[in-house]
């Protein structure tokens, strides 16, 4: 990873909607990950919808249309992917109902409330759906979707959900769970997702990490923006991006078992010491960016390391950080650590080059 990721969690999310180190502030904003994947709205809206020139087509991507109905859309009946974000969208048209292909609906970012996405529950022709994604609308709470028996991809994020209450009806073959930018106070109801694989929580009211135990296949945890004390894993071992930026955690203690960890972002935080990380031996990137550390320690074993955000701390010397990043002095091809006392030195970079010699990066400045 060359520099700092510019995108703002929505998370997206990234989709972010929590912010990293100096220049910018990345929940991979946990937000992160779908944000990642979705492109930037565009700010003009197109030309009125046609039929589509290709008849066999299975693809309909109505999005930014700033339609208030789909009166005047034609909907094929072997269409398998029906894209409306970005729309004035109400109410659901009855005829998605009949769309008995459809593997992926996007409602994203339309006026929809509780009551107009009810009729999702008893569409049992669209009960093959595979994604489905309610983000940016109007909605309070978990709409019902136990019909959807092939479910991977779930989004409500951007809403004004208060409670989980409802995933348990949500079919155990979800892969991805999206429910950023919520007022959610606690996580319940998913010990029965034992594929999920992405979790985004970011943007929410959580306090505590609870009821991850069984979650036994996740790899992308995303709970930037919350006000977390204590990290608790629950013992999983298996994920490999985790994000707790923009919590009230002032340790790190309770990571040390998550060895397959690759990617660890813990910016702006109350964190005083750099611990339990040795054990961490697939670490690529290292975010403790906007913290209160002093010191550079318990990283030397990190071979794998390839960014280190150090930037925003109060690090007064560079003495011996020579033994404290031993591990990756190869590796490391990205380095912040501006806005310490130690990056007043005047050979500040010079040291740094000397002890990464492929270093490409030195905060805002890059080497060819």
């Amino acid at each position: 990873m060359l520099g700092k990721s510019f995108a703002l969690s929505s998370q997206t999310q990234t989709r972010n909607c929590d912010i990293p180190p100096t220049l910018f502030v990345l929940e991979r904003t946990p937000l992160s990950s779908m944000e990642e994947k979705e492109a930037v709205e565009i700010a003009s809206s197109p030309p009125p919808p046609e039929a589509e020139d290709d008849p066999s087509s299975t693809l309909l991507d109505l999005t930014s249309y700033q339609l208030h109905d789909l009166d005047s859309v034609e909907l094929p009946p072997n269409l398998t992917e029906l894209d409306l974000t970005a729309n004035r969208l109400t109410t659901l048209d009855p005829r998605i109902a009949n769309l008995s292909n459809l593997n992926k609906l996007s409602l994203r970012q339309n006026l929809f409330a509780d009551d107009a996405i009810h009729p999702l529950s008893s569409w049992t022709t669209l009960s093959s759906l595979q994604e489905l994604v309610l983000r940016d609308n109007q909605l309070r709470n978990i709409p019902d979707v136990s019909i959807f028996k092939k479910l991977f991809v779930f989004d409500v994020s951007f809403n004004q959900i208060t409670s989980l209450h409802g995933l348990s009806k949500v079919s155990d073959t979800l892969k991805e769970l999206y429910v950023s930018k919520n007022e959610v106070a606690k996580i319940e109801e998913i010990d029965h997702f034992h594929e999920l694989q992405i979790l985004e929580l970011g943007s929410n009211k959580l306090r505590v990490m609870e009821n991850l135990a069984s979650l036994v296949n996740l790899q992308e945890l995303w709970l930037g923006r919350n006000r977390i004390k204590a990290v608790n894993l629950c013992g999983l071992q298996c994920i490999k991006k985790l994000s707790l930026q923009s919590n009230r955690l002032t340790s790190m203690t309770g990571l040390e078992g998550c060895i397959a960890l690759e990617e660890l972002y813990l910016s702006h935080n109350g964190i005083t010491k750099m611990e339990g990380l040795s054990s961490l031996v697939n670490l690529r990137v290292l975010d403790v960016s906007s913290n209160k550390l002093t010191s550079v320690d318990d990283i030397q074993n990190l071979t794998q390391l390839e960014d280190l955000w150090l930037n925003d701390n109060q690090i007064d010397s560079l003495e011996g950080f020579d033994e404290a990043v031993a591990g990756s002095t190869e590796k490391l091809t990205t380095i912040y650590l501006e806005n310490n006392p130690c990056a007043k030195l005047s050979n500040y970079a010079a040291i740094l080059r000397e002890i990464f010699p492929n270093i490409q990066q030195i905060d805002s400045n890059v080497f060819s």
